[in-house]
């Protein structure tokens, strides 16, 4: 028993991990095209980058402005259509704050209206007190 429970026992600090050291890597880079001279890399890229542009299922696609734009599609540009987008959340806000303009209107007009149908009958009263009262 005393030999299976030596056998079973795990090493604290013993056989420490060791990985086998990685290869260098290479220098060189995959691109070719470090290799092209000047005249070539204009030719192929061209003097003027401009925006990425990529066509996705027949759309095309071009990167403005940090955000991706259909330039492809119906009558109106994808640029118009996200204006568009963000006036009406612009709208809605301001329908939202005029709404809840009208409704504390309403609610001070409440709160007068009350205030003067209470004052006109305390004005009765007093008035119908002194007629008694002659």
């Amino acid at each position: 028993m005393e030999d299976l429970m030596k056998s079973l026992k795990m090493p604290l600090f013993g056989n420490t991990f060791s990985p086998k050291k990685t290869p260098p890597r290479k220098s060189a880079s995959l691109s070719s095209l470090h290799t092209l001279d000047r005249s070539t890399k204009e030719t192929e890229l061209g003097l003027e980058y401009g925006p990425p542009i990529m066509n996705i299922g027949g759309q095309s696609w071009k990167f403005e402005e940090g955000q991706w734009i259909t330039e492809s599609g119906g009558n109106t540009s994808s640029r118009e259509l996200q204006r568009l987008k963000k006036r009406n959340v612009q709208l809605e806000e301001e329908n939202n704050l005029l709404k809840l303009k009208i409704e504390i209107l309403l609610d001070m007009l409440t709160e007068t209206t009350v205030e003067y149908h209470l004052m006109e009958k305390e004005v009765e009263d007093i008035k119908t007190q002194h007629r008694r009262k002659k």
